[in-house]
């Protein structure tokens, strides 16, 4: 079954999170930082996607390199555990949610983002 956030364009998307995080006082750089890590984007790369307007699926299934830690992101988002998410996909959007939302609470990106 496909999901409307499969279809939603990432443009749309991205200035939810820059809204979230940058309302709890932190940083575009901190967020691009997040999805730099998780999906292998670059400063080129997240600008040409934007501009694109393509899908979130698109922007996941295009990514340049899913870290291969990004497994190890735990805990709930959206009243769901992120680890039992059986759907790749909508697992990765939701590890990118959870990111998001815990820098947002202030966590240092040291402790989000899991270690090698």
């Amino acid at each position: 079954m496909a999901h409307k956030i499969f279809d939603m364009p990432f443009s749309k998307i991205y200035p939810l999170y820059v809204a979230k995080v940058t309302k709890k006082g932190r940083s575009v750089e901190e967020l691009n930082q997040l999805i730099f890590w998780l999906t292998g984007h670059s400063e080129d790369s997240i600008k040409l996607v934007l501009d694109q307007n393509i899908s979130n699926q698109d922007f996941f299934h295009h990514a340049p390199r899913m870290h291969p830690l990004a497994h190890q992101v735990k805990g709930n988002i959206c009243g769901v555990r992120v680890e039992t998410i059986e759907d790749p996909m909508m697992r990765n959007i939701r590890i990118l949610d959870k990111l998001v939302d815990d820098c947002a609470k202030g966590k240092p990106l040291e402790k989000i983002l899991p270690k090698e």
